[in-house]
Parts: C-alpha cells; structure tokens; sequence
C-alpha cells in the first residue's frame, strides 16, 4: 500500500527530523489524536451517508441501515486486520487518507448518478462502502503503531479509541440536526471527502520526511478535484436530480427527517418524499376526497377533527369544506413540509389556503407521541401518513397505535386511515383492516372496532384503499356531500364497496409491535409487482 519513500527519507521509526526536540515530539503527538478524532468523525459521516442514501433509494431504511452498518463493521474489522501488511505505518495511514478522501467524498454523487441515469444503486453503494469500510478500519491501528514508533511517552491504546468513539459521537449528533439540513447527501459526501485530504496534507507536512513525491502529487491532485466538486456541487446536484425527475424541480431540501422535492410540468405539480411519490396535482383530488368525505359525511358530529399526516393541507383543504367544523388539528412531524404548503405562494394555492386557516392548528409532532400525550377528543380522526414501508411507519399502523387512537374518538365518532393498493399490496391492506378489527374497543370491551373497507382508483398510484373504523357500530347514513367536488358521488361512492376477486378479503396476520407484519406484506407485495 505503501510506495518506498525518497532517497535519504528515514522510515516511520528513523525519521532524520529532530524528533528529540520536545515541540516536534508534543506536535507529532498532538496532531494524532488530533487526526484520530477528526477521521473518526469522517468515518461515521460516511457510514450515515450510505444508510441514508440506500433508505432514499431501496427503500425500507430500517433494512438498510442494518445492512450498511453491519456490512461497513465487517469491512472496518477486515481493514483493521489487513493494516499489519503495511510496512510504513505513517505512509501507510496517509494513503487511506486519500484514498478516503475519493471514495467517500464522491460516495453520494457516484450513487446519484447512477441511480439517475442506470436506476442501478445496489453495487455502487455497497463496493464503495465496504471500501471506505476497509479504509476506515486501517486507521486507527496505523495511529496507533505510529505513536508508538514515534516514543510517545505516555502512549496509550485506549486513549486512541476514546478519541476516536468522541468523534463518533459527534458525528452522530451533527448528521441529523447540522450536516443534512445545512449541507445535504452530496456536499456532505464532498466536505468529509475534503475532510479526509486535509487530514492527509497536514499529516504529509508534519512527518514531511517520510513520505514520498507520488504521495505529494495524488494528494494535490485529489484535493484539487474534490475543491472543483463542492464548487460545482450545486449544480451536480441539479444535474442528478433532473435526471432523477421526469419535471422541472421547483423545491428540493434535506430536512432533519427527509428529502423533499417538489416538480412541477406546466400546472402539474407533484411532491416527493425521499423520492417516492406523495401526490400528483391532476388526481389528488381523488384520494383526497375520497380520504376525507365519507368519513365527514357518515359523522354525527363534524365539530372538532384530527388529522395525523397529511402535511401538504390537501386534507385539510376537503375538510374545511364542511361549514360545521370547527377546529382541525393537523399533526405532521416535518415542520419544513407544512410551512412550505402553509407560506409557499404556488404551493398554498394547491391547498386553497388551508394551512393559513384560523381554524387550522398545526403541531409538528411524532404521530405516537401526540397521540400519547393529547387528552383531547375528535368527532373525526382522519389518518394520511405515508405507506407502512419500514418499521418507524409500521407502528403507526399497529393494534396498539389504533387501540390508544381510538381514545381520543368521541362516543359517536368515527376514523379512517389510508391502507395502500389493495391490488398491488392486498395483504398489506387486508392486514391494516384486520388490524382495526381486532383494535381495543372502549365502548365493548373485548371486542374490536368497527370496520368498513373501501377503495378508489388514481392515474397515479392505480387501485387504492381506505378503511373507515368506529367504536359504536356503523350507522349508514346518505352520502350527502359538499359543494364543489370533482370525484366523489353516491354512485362512486357504492362502487368503491365493491372488491373485485383479485382485491377482495384474504387470510392476514394483525399488525402489532412484536410481530410487524404488515411491513412484510407491504414489501413483499410491491416487490411481485415491480421487481
């Protein structure tokens, strides 16, 4: 790994610097530990970057982030052991600086641009990361033996590992709440890939007499590429992601908890969440009031709603075509998605100013937590979260979650939740209806909810259903609906019933906690679709 260092260069153990000189030693030492924390945080960025990445673009991020870090800690136990074969450890540990600083600096815009241009991520993502995870694992045993070549006086193992799970922390603490909202996957990728190649530049300048030229040269060239990415990252950005995107891109932002973007082709505007689609303007008025107005319209009471998700006010927009209501309670835990539908000029139209109601509050909480801690009652609870793809998703669709929801129902109230395709992920959907039936009922202990399944079709996302749920038995009332809609009808209404021998009932398991197993159903059923 090492190339022999220059004529009249001594080895990492012989170097001709005056190392005896109490500063040069204090220096050297200094500037490991140093390093040790500094890569230990590029090291982590990276690991995150890949967890990230792979969520966005495979899907299922608990699978994916278990995948990646078990696959990087092998390949960090590998590089660890593979170290012993390199002769010169300083030489050594700065070749993986910058080798670090290619492959994971331009891990994010290799990924993107595969993924745009072959829609293939898999074996870009995972030879990167077991390369970086090699890399990262040679450090710090290279630190290591280079401390103790160098006569550090008080050298000891421990305290390089301690440097280095600092730095881990730290890293873990800014990914979330600094480096994505301020930075994003890319740039990230690129200021930790520069990172890396500083690390490596003060290292050849402070052991300057045991390095070689050819590492002087890859260095400078690497640096100078990397510098020329994140002057360009921007726009690597843009390129990647029209390519990603069949529309213009009018939003794209990395929040704490996702990817937003939003396309817009002619009056067509579509959001995306972590790139999967989340509405089409020409049919969301489908789902939308297919979503709200049976519910609203099978209510006693329409005074008092929550609606959990729904962030683009799209279903806050049907329900306040209802003159009784009152007050909407919106909850969705991405504060950036409601104030960009709340304050965005074009995207507020979208919503016909729904989010700027005075009888609007929205409170940017953890749907669990609200529901927890909330001792308020609603005539009507409507549910528009996003599909059960992972496990955090999933408990919001569990007998537990509808168990303590339904508290917060009034006596004669009514919920309905959104339950994905019944065609494309039938037994994802009859899962979230059984789950509902066999959901804790405080009106008939021992008993479940109340049910009633019922689907609609949308151009953009095909055969889609929704499950109505009720404490008190159902009681069917005429469909009267509000002015103004485009799609529901009594007719479509009856239809909607109606399921088909490939949508109808099938034998599922109950969604709970421990079992989880609407997430299988749902991949499981996309998969034969689409794979």
């Amino acid at each position: 790994m090492s190339p022999d260092p220059q004529p009249g260069a001594g080895g990492a153990g012989a170097s001709t610097e005056p190392l005896g000189a109490e500063g040069a030693q204090r220096l050297r030492e200094t500037w490991l530990l140093v390093a040790t924390f500094l890569v230990a945080v590029a090291g982590l960025i990276y690991e995150l970057i890949a967890a990230t990445l792979s969520s966005y673009l495979l899907g299922d991020s608990v699978r994916q982030f278990s995948y990646v870090i078990g696959i990087f800690l092998s390949a960090m136990g590998l590089g660890a052991w593979l170290s012993r074969f390199v002769a010169r450890a300083m030489s050594g540990f700065v070749w993986a600086q910058i080798l670090l600083g290619i492959a994971g600096g331009f891990m994010a815009p290799v990924v993107f641009f595969t993924f745009a241009w072959m829609e293939s991520v898999t074996l870009p993502l995972y030879g990167l990361l077991i390369l970086v995870g090699l890399l990262s694992g040679m450090e710090i045993p290279l630190i290591a033996r280079v401390l103790k070549e160098i006569g550090a006086p008080e050298f000891r193992f421990e305290n390089v590992l301690s440097v280095d799970y600092i730095g881990a922390l730290v890293a873990s603490l800014a990914f979330p709440l600094l480096i994505i909202p301020h930075l994003g996957l890319m740039p990230a990728s690129l200021t930790f890939g520069a990172l890396n190649l500083v690390v490596a530049g003060l290292s050849l300048w402070i052991f300057r007499q045991e390095i070689s030229r050819l590492q002087v040269v890859t260095w400078a060239l690497a640096l100078l590429i990397t510098l020329i990415g994140l002057w360009q990252a921007e726009r690597l950005v843009s390129v990647s992601e029209s390519n990603l995107f069949e529309d213009d891109i009018i939003f794209s932002e990395a929040t704490p908890y996702q990817q937003i973007t939003v396309t817009r082709y002619r009056n067509r505007t579509r959001l995306f969440l972590d790139y999967s689609i989340q509405f089409d303007s020409l049919d969301e008025h489908r789902y939308h009031e297919s979503l709200v107005h049976p519910a609203m319209a099978q209510a006693s009471r329409r005074k008092s709603v929550l609606i959990l998700g729904g962030g683009d006010g799209m279903a806050a927009r049907e329900v306040l075509r209802w003159a009784e209501v009152e007050q909407v309670t919106l909850v969705d835990l991405d504060p950036r998605v409601t104030e960009l539908f709340r304050d965005h000029a074009d995207l507020s139209q979208l919503n016909a100013g729904a989010l700027g109601d005075p009888r609007v509050e929205i409170r940017n909480l953890d749907a669990w937590r609200f529901v927890e801690e909330s001792d308020e009652v609603f005539d009507v609870i409507v549910i528009d979260l996003p599909d059960p793809k992972n496990l955090a998703l999933s408990k919001l669709y569990s007998r537990q979650f509808y168990g303590a929801l339904v508290e917060r129902l009034s006596a004669h109230g009514i919920m309905v939740t959104q339950a994905g395709s019944p065609l494309f992920a039938r037994e994802a959907f009859w899962s979230i209806h059984a789950t509902l039936q066999a959901s804790r009922n405080p009106q008939a202990p021992g008993q479940g909810l109340q049910t009633q399944p019922y689907h609609a079709y949308l151009p953009s996302f095909g055969d889609w259903g929704f499950v109505l749920a009720t404490a008190a038995p159902l009681v069917e009332r005429p469909l009267k609906l509000p002015t103004g809609l485009r799609y529901l009808t009594p007719d479509v209404w009856r239809a909607a019933l109606v399921f088909d021998p490939q949508t109808g009932p099938v034998a599922v398991e109950v969604n709970t906690l421990q079992s989880h197993a609407l997430v299988g159903y749902y991949l499981d059923g996309w998969a034969r679709w689409f794979e």
